[in-house]
């Protein structure tokens, strides 16, 4: 799956969502390789669902490569209250992206998707060509569907003009800088708050959603960014490769340890009214491995440290996340 390919200081880069969680941790590590000033528009002077506004990035980045980071995401209770935009907006933003970087000559596209994907009972850990073996989780199906036409796009791009559009599919993501408002944060940043807070205000217990029974998969940043990065460097292939950890660990025993790195020693109790979203996530992450390199180095006890450590520093100084 290599091959030779222009040195770092070589390429112009563009990064959609290069201001985000993971973009800024994407473009730090393009910089680390030796990426002259990779390009990341803001939303604020190019809105991406505008194929104008496409047009214009694309003339003032003048790219031979796209990262595609940019999206609407969520949590649960984000995704149940916002599916239309949910989907319009990634797709939009996908579609667009990658027609408009064909047109104008980048060389080389790299997508990045999402393990909403995978249909809702995928047999673990997920394989690639699982895929398409069924519908997503109802809860995240708008986005995971939007992502997911990301990749058919690439490989119709690719068999019809030979476009070079690549599609990678990282697992949740955790670390420090992630968002912790209840509405839009996944659940490792809500639980860390929820016990951050309850613990500062004396609370007896703390409500999580669901009945803890599910399971999830959880990359660092800092890992998910060096495996977008080594994609993008070594791997121009056309089918879709997963980026995990690939340790499973259940809702339930996820609480139990965020509450024990917090100090919350309350009761943790479980509202079962609520959804608890796809059963089982865990992949397959040997494609990855072999494809390009990647394996994760970053431990999940130690990643949960490094993010409960930030959450607290940045109540410390006033500026809670």
């Amino acid at each position: 799956m290599e091959k030779d390919h222009p040195r770092w200081d070589e390429r112009r880069v563009l990064v959609t969502g290069g201001a985000g969680f993971l973009g800024s941790r994407v473009v730090d590590a393009l910089k680390g390789r030796g990426c002259r000033s990779p390009f990341v528009p803001r939303s604020r002077d190019y809105d991406l669902r505008r194929s104008e506004d496409i047009e214009r990035v694309l003339r003032d980045a003048r790219p031979d490569m796209v990262i595609h980071l940019a999206a609407r995401v969520g949590g649960i209770g984000a995704n149940r209250s916002h599916p239309a935009e949910f989907f319009y907006d990634n797709l939009l933003m996908g579609t667009q992206l990658l027609h408009e970087s064909w047109r104008a000559g980048v060389s080389k596209f790299v997508g990045v998707s999402t393990i909403c994907a995978y249909p809702k009972l995928t047999p673990v850990p997920f394989a690639e060509d699982d895929l398409w073996n069924g519908y997503p989780e109802e809860t995240n199906a708008p986005y995971g569907l939007a992502k997911k036409m990301l990749l058919v796009q690439a490989q119709a791009y690719r068999q019809q003009y030979g476009f070079n559009a690549t599609h990678v599919m990282p697992v949740n993501l955790y670390g420090p800088g992630d968002h912790v408002d209840p509405e839009n944060s996944h659940v490792i940043p809500a639980l860390i708050g929820k016990c951050v807070e309850a613990t500062e205000r004396g609370e007896p217990e703390i409500v999580c959603w669901g009945d803890g029974t599910p399971t999830r998969e959880f990359l660092y940043v800092e890992d998910a960014a060096e495996a977008i990065v080594l994609a993008a460097e070594r791997y121009d292939g056309p089918e879709p490769v997963n980026l995990g950890s690939g340790v499973e660990i259940s809702i339930r025993d996820l609480v139990h340890v965020v509450a024990k790195l917090t100090g919350f020693k309350g009761e943790i109790r479980w509202d079962t009214t609520q959804p608890n979203g796809q059963p089982r996530r865990c992949v397959d992450t040997s494609r990855a491995e072999r494809w390009f390199g990647f394996r994760a180095r970053t431990s999940f006890e130690d990643g949960l440290r490094r993010t409960v450590e930030w959450y607290r520093t940045q109540r410390t100084q006033g500026s809670a996340p």
